[in-house]
């Protein structure tokens, strides 16, 4: 496996999170709509879903013999003291358990702490338990849901601190 990086307008990016929405749909129904809009109260541009659209030089992929089967990207995280948000983290189904998930995660903190970053959050569903178990095990801790996610019910928020001494994991 190989993880490049790139930006979310990478074609590869673009693809899976397309397959990643789908598999929301599918998991959530009419409850995912919700995120498909703007926060309440919130003020983004024309054409900005706070949530998921948006455009970052901070992205990656995973492929496996060729092959994407991996992505996230993160952002910095507006009106926050230096954090960033890790966003749109998807494993296909044909590469799951084969630890591409740990490996963005990896990748993304990474560059994070590159870049002079201190924490990192993030915000997944409580039916994506593998998620939350990655998360988890990637030493993330359950937070209060921040900023757009504080009035959504189906949302689950995170955070881990970024220091060397987390480098190795």
């Amino acid at each position: 496996m190989t993880i490049t990086r790139t930006t979310s307008l990478d074609p590869d990016f673009i693809a899976l999170t397309l397959r990643l929405d789908g598999e929301l749909r599918e998991l959530y129904g009419e409850q995912q709509a919700a995120y498909a809009s703007e926060p309440p109260g919130e003020q983004v541009p024309w054409g900005y879903d706070a949530y998921n659209k948006f455009v970052t030089e901070t992205a990656v992929v995973a492929y496996r013999d060729g092959a994407p089967v991996g992505c996230g990207c993160f952002k910095e995280l507006a009106g926050a003291a230096r954090s960033v948000e890790i966003k749109r983290v998807y494993v296909g189904p044909e590469a799951r358990g084969t630890g591409t998930g740990r490996a963005v995660v990896a990748a993304l903190e990474a560059w994070a702490r590159e870049l002079g970053f201190p924490e990192i959050v993030l915000e997944t569903g409580p039916l994506q338990t593998a998620a939350i178990a990655l998360y988890e095990s990637a030493g993330y801790q359950r937070i209060a849901n921040y900023g757009p996610y504080a009035q959504l019910a189906l949302s689950l928020c995170m955070r881990k601190p970024l220091t060397p001494a987390d480098a190795s994991r």
